[in-house]
């Protein structure tokens, strides 16, 4: 080590000098020595830093000389795109909408009477100058194409129209009206409302007459009317029923329905609906009458009690009901009497569709009390014609049951009883007098 040098140096270089088949020295430098090395170093850094600071500045200058060439190649940007599009023109017998050509501006397009459209009726400017669509063209119409004729007439092209030469006993603009000199059995003749005069013009120096609706035409070419349309008759013959429920009535080129006495129309102009007098206060019952409904009607009824006889004498307990006096205790026949008596109207339509259930008669016992173990239910009176039948529904239920259709107007009285028992032994009787009114109609 050099004298003056400090033992622990701030920074120790050894060179190692490499001599041509001799070992390797090493040897320390003192302080100066490596000041002079460290000056060395900072210059070939700083030599280094200059040439990569010049190779960057030249590398930018490059690549904007290369831009700057890119730039100027030619291209489509926006701003060399046409900014309008080329000028059209109306088609002929047509009519042209628009008149600026920019882009996303529109040109419509139509035709004359007589001329139908061919090719684009819009068409909107593109941002490169052309229109989108096609050419409108304006070309004339085949009227005849269509076969308007009928019957085999034969059309006749005219300017902006046509015309149908008829056959014999054919008329009309398209000889859809048969002319005849005998009416359809569904037309009105022999009454002046249901007749009125054709409606002509003429055309091409040919009259067309036609009729309003609900009218035929009937006659002939030079001598024609027309005849009101029976719709209840045509109704009638072409569907096999009828057009109303109740009654058809044909007015001069249309028709209405009508209901019976009593009845009202529904709201679909066909079908009729009981008026209930009773409900509406339509009726003129006295006091201490009720009023019953019927149909088509109503009736005022204030039904009695039976006549008391011996020792059986009853009580009217409701307008509808009549129930038995105590009975002595040894008078038999009192016991065997009907306990109750009930009063029940019904009303039918006529020719009702059977088997139907008109009434049901049940047992109620009052609470803490038990019932009787059977009942029996069966006709009293009433039943000469076998029309109905009385049967039991269920344990406590007895049903009257009308088995064969019943035509009116008619009224029929029918007297049904249920008979109480419990352990075989007879207990009581109810009777029920049920009366069945019959309307003439079937609704």
């Amino acid at each position: 080590m050099a004298p003056g040098f400090p033992r622990r140096c701030l920074l120790l270089l050894c060179l190692t000098v490499l001599h041509s088949g001799q070992a390797s020295m090493q040897t320390c430098m003192d302080k100066h020595q490596v000041v002079g090395v460290l000056r060395q170093m900072e210059k070939f850094l700083k030599g280094q830093e200059i040439r990569f600071t010049e190779g960057l500045r030249i590398m930018k200058s490059k690549l904007a000389l290369l831009q700057n060439s890119v730039s100027k190649l030619p291209q489509a940007d926006q701003s060399a795109a046409p900014t309008t599009c080329p000028s059209l023109n109306s088609p002929p017998h047509g009519t042209k909408f628009g008149s600026k050509y920019f882009v996303g501006h529109e040109i419509h397009f139509t035709c004359s009477q007589g001329y139908h459209l061919v090719g684009s009726s819009t068409r909107v400017c593109r941002e490169n100058g052309t229109w989108t669509g096609t050419s409108a063209l304006c070309k004339d119409i085949n009227e005849c194409a269509s076969n308007p004729c009928q019957n085999g007439g034969t059309c006749v092209e005219g300017p902006n129209q046509f015309k149908c030469t008829c056959p014999q006993s054919w008329s009309g603009s398209h000889c859809q009206h048969q002319t005849q000199t005998a009416p359809p059995e569904w037309s009105v003749v022999n009454d002046p409302a249901f007749s009125r005069r054709p409606r002509c013009a003429q055309i091409n120096q040919a009259q067309h007459c036609s009729c309003d609706a609900g009218f035929h035409m009937s006659g002939t070419s030079d001598n024609s009317i027309c005849q009101d349309v029976n719709e209840c008759e045509v109704y009638r013959l072409d569907q096999g029923g009828k057009l109303c429920v109740h009654e058809c009535v044909n007015v001069p080129g249309s028709y209405h329905c009508s209901c019976p006495t009593g009845y009202k129309l529904l709201a679909d102009g066909r079908s009729c609906e009981d008026v209930d007098e009773c409900l509406s206060q339509q009726h003129n019952c006295s006091r201490g009458t009720t009023c019953i409904n019927t149909g088509g009607s109503f009736q005022c009824v204030n039904p009695e009690c039976p006549r008391s006889h011996g020792n059986i004498s009853y009580v009217k307990t409701s307008p509808f009901q009549c129930e038995r006096n105590p009975c002595p205790m040894d008078s038999r026949s009192c016991h065997l009497a009907p306990k109750t008596v009930s009063f029940h109207y019904l009303s039918l339509p006529s020719n009702l569709q059977t088997p139907a259930t008109l009434f049901r008669m049940a047992t109620a016992t009052a609470p803490g009390r038990t019932g009787p173990d059977s009942l029996r239910f069966g006709i009293v009176s009433g039943n000469s014609r076998s029309i109905f039948v009385m049967q039991r529904s269920d344990r406590q239920t007895g049903e009257l049951i009308l088995v064969q259709p019943l035509r009116g107007p008619q009224e029929i009285n029918v007297d049904v009883d249920m008979s109480e028992y419990s352990d075989r032994t007879f207990q009581a009787k109810h009777v029920a007098q049920v009366h069945v009114m019959v309307s003439p109609y079937n609704f």
